[in-house]
């Protein structure tokens, strides 16, 4: 084998680890989510409790990039992505002890610190990965790892819950598992961290360079308003499903985040079709129309549509962070991925419990179905805007280039 081949082999392996630790830690976060209706029962949860118990993952997740966003940038991927899985790992040890108000909350705040960590280092690793002239396939898979273990972990969660003796132990044991294989994958593949400054463990601004900034802030607005609808679906679909439609299938709500997520990782493969220019604006009509069909599922309460719903989300979704991650993150020299990275996720993460809390409220005040028809309203118009913002830059970008240049494509 001549050194080329070893290099590629190695590369190989240490993208695969990479790839296994992001799934890992990422399946973790959603594991609760069908299981959420079983705790609600068992502790006497009402709909509030249930997204505040589903929003302080999020909120982890912000905090930790604020905290700790240059971190892999700092100290190196390697070690943040170890200290990411370890704290998916701890988070499962938790929720295998006897469920209690604290000890979910405390699970879920370390379920998201992992995520934090990883969703900045994992992203940055990933397009660190591989060669110069494929950052926009590194884009695409680090967003896959991302959304692939979030929808892994709901319909694995829900399908155990239904099948298995012990639903509020077995998805954590399974998590367990893999998660000790993640460790040992990222130890043995990836490359060891060079020199690097002392980390700086501290609150620092959201710094995003000048030159990706525009582009920036219409990603974090367009990707972060289908975290929001993600978010909410994740927060209390099992509630709609058994309290308003009769049906306690925890397979059923681990399957409606399911495919919002996995319909994230088709809507990424499309977006490689197209310039980023013009999946933003696309990317954001199909939120308008995941807004509507969302609507026609509370109002008439119907399967089909609720079904549907995070199908056209998850699509639409995966237009807007592929070109969100290919004119962010892709556009800058790596020792500044990590810091980037974190910011754009810091935004979406924002956007993902925001909402979720605010519905959980509004759900308090009149009913679980008023609050989800004025959220998918709020939607709906704010990714019209965004929608209509990203299609007047690009037609000004195609009239300044009209030969055509990729002066967009993220690369």
């Amino acid at each position: 084998m001549t050194a080329g081949s070893g290099d590629r082999t190695h590369g190989g392996w240490a993208i695969g680890a990479t790839v296994l630790a992001f799934l890992v830690t990422m399946m973790g976060t959603t594991l609760p989510t069908p299981l959420y209706a079983i705790y609600a029962t068992e502790l006497g949860f009402d709909d509030l409790t249930v997204t505040v118990l589903f929003a302080v993952y999020a909120f982890g997740v912000v905090v930790t990039l604020l905290l700790f966003g240059r971190l892999s940038d700092d100290l190196g991927r390697r070690p943040v992505l170890l200290l990411a899985v370890g704290l998916a790992l701890a988070s499962a040890l938790l929720f295998l002890l006897p469920p209690t108000l604290p000890g979910l909350v405390v699970a879920r705040v370390l379920s998201g610190l992992g995520a934090g960590l990883m969703s900045g280092a994992g992203t940055a690793a990933v397009i660190d990965l591989f060669p110069a002239d494929r950052k926009v396939t590194a884009g695409t898979v680090a967003i896959a790892a991302n959304t692939g273990g979030l929808a892994l972990g709901t319909l694995l969660s829900g399908v155990i819950a239904d099948t298995a003796p012990a639903p509020l132990v077995v998805p954590y044991v399974a998590q367990t598992v893999l998660a000790v294989l993640a460790l040992a994958g990222l130890w043995a593949f990836t490359p060891a961290p060079g020199p690097h400054g002392r980390p700086r463990v501290r609150p620092h601004r959201l710094h995003v360079p000048a030159a990706v900034r525009g582009a920036f802030t219409l990603a974090v607005l367009s990707a972060g308003t289908a975290f929001a609808v993600t978010g909410v679906l994740t927060a209390v679909s099992a509630l709609f499903l058994e309290h308003s439609l009769g049906l306690r299938s925890h397979t059923l709500a681990g399957l409606v985040v399911c495919l919002a997520f996995a319909g994230m990782a088709v809507g990424q493969l499309l977006a490689r079709r197209l310039r980023p220019a013009t999946a933003l604006p696309i990317g954001c009509a199909g939120l308008v129309l995941a807004a509507g069909v969302l609507a026609l599922a509370l109002a008439a309460t119907s399967l089909g549509a609720l079904l549907t719903a995070p199908v056209v989300l998850g699509v639409a979704g995966g237009l807007c962070l592929n070109a969100g991650i290919a004119t962010t993150v892709g556009q800058v020299e790596p020792a500044r991925r990590g810091e980037v990275s974190s910011s754009f996720f810091a935004g979406l993460y924002c956007m993902l419990a925001v909402p979720a809390v605010g519905v959980g409220v509004l759900s308090e005040l009149t009913d679980l179905r008023t609050a989800g028809l004025v959220f998918a309203a709020a939607v709906a118009v704010l990714a019209a805007t965004v929608g209509a913002v990203a299609a007047t830059g690009a037609h000004r970008a195609a009239t300044a280039h009209p030969s055509g240049a990729p002066t967009d494509r993220g690369r």
